[in-house]
């Protein structure tokens, strides 16, 4: 029985509690794809705090503390700025507050390209300071030596092909990718070097389908599709689009909830309730005994 900080919901604090099963592990999500073949997809969402996690955590195989949480949780105008500080504490909740998962953490923009040591060395910070159990980074072929390099030292890392928004200022916008023979072709290169690499899993994402599914096909390592193909060999989405937090979300994305009305319909309540001075009542106020 391993243990793990878990958030006890009725004091909001944090307490070291047995967990009640042991956390998935890396090569458990690689073995998940045999001979070409995932029988049960992975299901992968974004998490960023504590409770969010301990929430998300049941129902997902991996949670992955992507550097979304710029634009999600900051406010950024995208992924460039945010720090390798920003997500070690991110990670470090997403953490504490989940015990089924392999808990990923992105390699924020400048960490990781320079040099192959570079990486090893942004990413032994993440892993130190958080706990997670992998890095994930993003690009292809020009990335599959740091992917070996990262590899053959102890650290699991995920790949990122197709639509990579730490390169948006070179790809021009965040549309699809993949329409031209010569983008699809390097798609799928791309994948395969990862894999060769030792990537244990591959984001695919912003990828029109047919070479989403060339691409999953043509590697070992399980996909994960983002706006690819549900023939990936698993599936992530920003919880906060998915969850309806947002009005604009990119079409790939399924809203399967209206949080932002539900929040907005909440506050408005309280703010009529304090406006008449029917809250607090007796019940939330303190009388002399």
């Amino acid at each position: 029985m391993s243990t793990t900080f878990q958030l006890d919901t009725s004091t909001s604090r944090a307490n070291p509690t047995p967990a009640p099963m042991k956390r998935l592990t890396v090569p458990s999500i690689r073995a998940r794809k045999q001979d070409g073949v995932t029988a049960e997809p992975l299901v992968m969402l974004t998490a960023y705090t504590a409770r969010q996690a301990q929430l998300l955590d049941a129902h997902c195989d991996l949670l992955l503390v992507g550097d979304s949480l710029g634009q999600v949780i900051y406010g950024l105008p995208s992924t460039i700025p945010v720090t390798l500080r920003m997500m070690a504490d991110h990670a470090a909740a997403v953490v504490r507050g989940s015990y089924h998962s392999v808990v990923v953490v992105d390699m924020p923009f400048g960490s990781y390209e320079a040099s192959p040591q570079q990486a090893f060395d942004s990413a032994s910070f993440l892993l130190k300071e958080s706990g997670a159990a992998a890095v994930k980074l993003e690009g292809g072929a020009a990335m599959a030596e740091t992917v070996a390099f990262l590899s053959q030292r102890g650290i699991p890392v995920m790949g990122h092909v197709g639509l990579t928004p730490q390169a948006v200022n070179v790809l021009g916008g965040y549309m699809a990718r993949g329409r031209s023979d010569a983008e699809a072709d390097k798609i799928v290169t791309d994948a395969k070097a990862l894999d060769e690499a030792g990537a244990f899993a591959i984001v695919i994402e912003g990828v029109v389908e047919p070479i989403a599914i060339a691409a999953t096909k043509a590697v070992s390592a399980p996909t994960i599709g983002i706006g690819a193909s549900a023939q990936c060999d698993g599936q992530v989405l920003v919880t906060e689009d998915m969850l309806g937090m947002f009005e604009r979300v990119p079409r790939f994305v399924k809203k399967y909830g209206n949080i932002a009305e539900v929040i907005e319909q909440t506050a408005k309540a309280y703010a009529d309730e304090v406006r008449a001075r029917a809250f607090p009542g007796s019940e939330q106020t303190y009388q002399p005994k």
